[in-house]
């Protein structure tokens, strides 16, 4: 996929966060964008301030949405993005609800939107890129389910990636981890917030104590370029860190 000129791009959970930033970017690549989020107001905003982009309200995470959203238009790149803010607690204070959210979000979202990209089929050299975590690779003890449904996003990719060579269909699925939480995000300072609590320390501490973490500006860099890359079929599960991109498996 060299160029974006005039493909379809879809973008989930795009109305704020990196989601957004990767919509603006399609557009700003003369891609025929969609985004997709819950929230009407947040991708009226997104509209506004960015332009050649459609917009449509929707729960992700509905059995139905496949359907409505490739209704509207057949991608060639589809990026599953946002889901959950995972609850922040030791996992003994929680209940099932808080822990499985990014389950039932998250990884029914992916589950929902491979599947039907499979199903379909989408056409050959189409892409699915699934915004996974560091954590999915390193644990998070603070956020209950959310490694462990991270993971599973990579597990997905990998499993359709075979489906697709199976049977032939010259789609592309890929998952892409940012390695550390990154502070300049809402989702990244409610992580920062979550942990310096949990350590009883102040939140300047644990940001000085992190690594150089990857910007938001390099996630979305890597999403375009594994969009891109030849080889990507090589592998199917991506981490960004702030030296670049590397395959995971």
């Amino acid at each position: 996929m060299q160029s974006l000129v005039g493909k379809n791009v879809i973008v989930l959970g795009a109305s704020r966060g990196l989601g957004a930033m990767i919509a603006q970017r399609a557009a700003s690549e003369g891609a025929r964008t969609l985004a997709v989020a819950r929230r009407r107001l947040w991708l009226d905003e997104l509209a506004r301030n960015t332009g050649n982009v459609d917009v449509l309200a929707l729960d992700a995470s509905e059995e139905g949405a496949p359907e409505r959203v490739f209704s509207d238009r057949v991608p060639a790149l589809l990026v599953v993005c946002g889901g959950a803010r995972p609850h922040a607690a030791p996992i003994h204070e929680m209940n099932w609800e808080q822990f499985s959210a990014n389950w039932e979000n998250d990884v029914k979202t992916s589950f929902l939107f491979c599947k039907a990209s499979l199903a379909k089929p989408l056409a050959p050299g189409s892409v699915v890129i699934l915004i996974s975590s560091g954590a999915a690779l390193s644990g998070s003890p603070v956020s209950g389910g959310y490694a462990g449904a991270k993971r599973m996003q990579m597990l997905i990719a990998n499993y359709c990636q075979k489906e697709s060579d199976r049977l032939g269909l010259g789609i592309r699925f890929v998952a892409l981890a940012p390695a550390m939480i990154m502070p300049g995000t809402e989702f990244g300072r409610h992580a920062v917030e979550s942990y310096a609590r949990y350590l009883g320390m102040p939140i300047a501490d644990f940001i000085s104590s992190m690594r150089s973490p990857q910007s938001p500006e390099d996630v979305v860099a890597a999403v375009f370029e594994l969009a891109a890359r030849p080889d990507a079929h090589e592998g199917s599960v991506f981490k960004i860190a702030s030296d670049g991109i590397a395959r995971v498996q």
